[in-house]
């Protein structure tokens, strides 16, 4: 199958992607960017029949075969759950194998223009090396796939032009605001004046969800008197607002979140501190995996700015990326 634009945001905590069908209806999909060895061996059989098989793949990168999709397993032993997370992120095989396990999802086996985000602070440094490694044929294990194009932009961005079509003509081309993605491993901002970025005032820092469930993990271990190890169990729990199951009992996190928040709040005035007074900024737009968590904390801090939260946060980013994409190639089109 072919399409013109294919979108990934191949986050630290989940993989989203968006393209648009046949029937001009744009299709999502959403599944941890969890990276564990695929198993040596399978069991199928009766069990797949009754209650349904797992919704995962093995996708082969460098020989090694790697299993992900919306059923990987998100505990493992000691928390070896297969999650990678470090600056380099983008060059490594995870990356690769969530990027193909989006593609072999959709079903798509060429596209146009595949667009892809990097955080604001690594988007210069690792753009290049994104283009030259998935433009071309591929084979991971599925069939050969095909891009012609690789367009990388800061994540935040895709938010932006998200929330901007959600309003429809409601957007003002002049108005200035402070795009804010709360993501996984990193939390990214952008300034921008309509769609033009400022860069001055555009960064990111190591700090997201999964540093607040680390720490989440400690104090749950230390009262609880057992290691907590299972980070992943603990960001969903945030995420759906549900209790933490230990060890036969349900804990309440709302205590615990409360006792995260000097570390959050140090965070988000770190994120002032960079990018200072905001008395012409029309909105902050708030998006991301961590916005719930961050929200309370950003609207004490930029108390006189009215924050827009936007739906659906985690998959606001890939369906900018799709916007971008389109909207690229109709001016090339156009060119042409």
């Amino acid at each position: 199958m072919k399409t013109p634009v294919f979108a990934v945001d191949v986050g630290y905590g989940n993989t989203k992607y968006a393209y648009r069908a046949a029937s001009h209806a744009v299709v999502t999909g959403i599944f941890p960017s969890l990276t564990p060895l695929a198993p040596l061996r399978t069991h199928s059989g009766d069990s797949e029949s009754i209650f349904g098989a797992r919704k995962v793949t093995t996708i082969t990168i460098d020989r090694i075969d790697y299993e992900v999709g919306p059923d990987v397993p998100i505990t493992a032993a000691y928390g070896r759950t297969g999650r990678a997370l470090g600056d380099d992120y983008v060059l490594s095989r995870d990356y690769a194998a969530l990027l193909f396990g989006a593609i072999h999802f959709s079903g798509v086996t060429r596209i146009k223009y595949l667009v892809l985000g990097l955080p604001v602070h690594n988007t210069e440094k690792y753009s290049a090396a994104l283009k030259e490694r998935f433009i071309g044929e591929h084979d991971f294990g599925h069939g050969r796939v095909v891009v012609e194009k690789v367009v990388v932009i800061p994540q935040p961005l895709g938010s932006l032009v998200h929330a901007a079509d959600s309003r429809g003509g409601s957007f003002g081309c002049h108005d200035s605001h402070l795009v804010i993605d709360v993501g996984y491993f990193t939390t990214d901002w952008i300034y921008t004046n309509g769609f033009t970025m400022d860069y001055k005032r555009g960064d990111g820092i190591p700090c997201g969800a999964s540093q607040i469930s680390r720490y989440i993990a400690n104090l749950i271990s230390r009262d609880e008197g057992e290691q907590v190890d299972e980070i992943e169990r603990i960001d969903r729990a945030l995420r759906q607002r549900t209790p933490f199951f230990f060890y036969g009992k349900d804990i309440d996190l709302a205590p615990y979140v409360a006792r995260a928040a000097p570390i959050i709040a140090e965070f988000v005035m770190a994120v002032q501190n960079r990018v200072g007074p905001l008395p012409d900024v029309r909105s902050i737009i708030l998006s991301g995996g961590g916005a719930n968590l961050f929200a309370p904390a950003i609207r004490r801090r930029f108390a006189r700015v009215v924050i827009e939260q936007i739906d659906s946060p985690c998959l606001a980013n890939a369906r900018g990326f799709l916007i971008i994409g389109e909207a690229g190639l109709a001016r090339e089109g156009r060119a042409a």
